[in-house]
């Protein structure tokens, strides 16, 4: 190809929007964790989610590991884990104490199937967590009326799924208690940061107890007449967001919009441009849900080395990596269960350039060497 150009694989969208934001909480003196900046933000992101509350976090697992706190997951519990998800989720679960016993996935979205988490269930199950796979959400009336049927309780991982949609309904509003990621790569971020979002007012204050060495935040003591002394009566953790963070948050969450539709329309792009190639699978978006595309999947079918797939691609510029992982075979679980599926995906599935910024000239670029390298002999397995 005549054309040589580096499309990353993500990259973050920030301006001088951001660089005000931070100018105004730099003037403001505040700039450490859980201050007036985070306050505004977890406002304003609640409403935007459809939840009665927000807890700004230092990221995505620390919201995860208060939610399976307060939800009451600990040693000899088990908890039932979408298997095709990035091990941080599996992770958070091993932090409480508790086991993640890990669900096969839909061979079409990649997220937990309902029917394999059903068969998990055992007098020891105490929760499910979900993953709504790079944005786009599960199945939660199946998992709402499995939970219910049981008397379990239902974890959204919301990490990349800012600005999806199911049957009309926000992602971080389908469960008990939702965590989002807002990493680099992600549709809104700071670089590093997350947030706990949930309806449940017992819930809530007890990981904003627990988020802050498990005493109420500093800010709720300004101004006070009388000198407030903390009791501390709980050993929480430092799980704050800084104001700094949070200030950039909120520009971010401004942007959603347009950030989606920026996303949605490369999505577009790369489905006209590769919709006719038979060694590669498409993502499937179902009709009852909208996608945020925080990173754009494609499945190498058979005969095609996806390893050496991802290699040629980034060898011409063009950033790519793997979907995401099978828990159950990460050494880390030591985990028996199979999970064919997920195994399945997670050889076969590859991620090519997916962000706001990209232009249609970068699509259409991409996609002209995915053709190349997938139709080439070294991509032969």
């Amino acid at each position: 190809m005549h054309d040589r150009r580096q499309v990353a694989l993500g990259q973050p969208t920030v301006g001088e929007e951001e660089i005000e934001a931070l100018r105004e909480v730099f003037a403001s003196g505040w700039i450490s964790g859980a201050g007036p900046t985070c306050v505004a933000f977890e406002q304003e992101l609640a409403t935007a989610v459809g939840t009665e509350h927000a807890l700004a976090t230092s990221n995505c697992g620390s919201a995860l590991h208060l939610a399976l706190q307060v939800l009451g997951a600990g040693p000899g519990d088990e908890v039932i884990v979408a298997d095709y998800t990035f091990p941080a989720t599996g992770h958070a679960v091993m932090w409480t104490g508790a086991t993640p016993v890990f669900a096969d996935v839909r061979a079409d979205i990649g997220t937990i199937d309902p029917e394999a988490a059903a068969a998990l269930v055992t007098d020891r199950t105490v929760g499910i967590i979900a993953v709504d796979l790079v944005g786009q959400p599960a199945d939660y009336d199946e998992l709402q009326a499995l939970a219910d049927r049981h008397g379990l309780w239902l974890l959204e991982d919301a990490a990349c799924s800012a600005g999806a949609t199911y049957q009309g309904r926000p992602a971080g509003s389908l469960a008990d208690l939702a965590a989002f990621s807002f990493h680099g790569r992600k549709g809104i971020t700071s670089g590093e940061g997350g947030a706990l979002v949930g309806s449940d007012a017992a819930h809530m204050d007890l990981a904003r107890k627990l988020h802050t060495y498990g005493i109420a935040p500093a800010v709720s003591r300004e101004g006070a007449a009388t000198l407030a002394v903390p009791t501390f009566d709980m050993a929480g953790y430092n799980y704050r967001l800084s104001d700094v963070q949070a200030a950039i948050m909120r520009v971010q969450l401004r942007r959603l919009p347009d950030l989606l539709a920026a996303r949605s329309r490369a999505a577009d792009q790369y489905a006209a441009l590769l919709g006719d190639l038979e060694q590669i699978r498409l993502p499937v978006v179902l009709e009852d849900r909208t996608h945020p595309w925080q990173s754009y999947l494609l499945t190498a079918g058979d005969g095609i080395d996806r390893d050496a797939v991802v290699v040629a691609l980034r060898e011409r510029g063009v950033g790519s990596n793997i979907g995401t992982y099978s828990s159950h075979v990460q050494p880390v679980y030591a985990s028996t269960q199979e999970c064919p599926v997920a195994a399945r995906l997670f050889r076969t599935q590859f991620a090519l350039p997916m962000h706001a910024n990209l232009t249609e000239d970068d699509v259409s670029y991409v996609a002209a060497v995915v053709r190349e390298v997938v139709g080439g002999s070294g991509a032969r397995a």
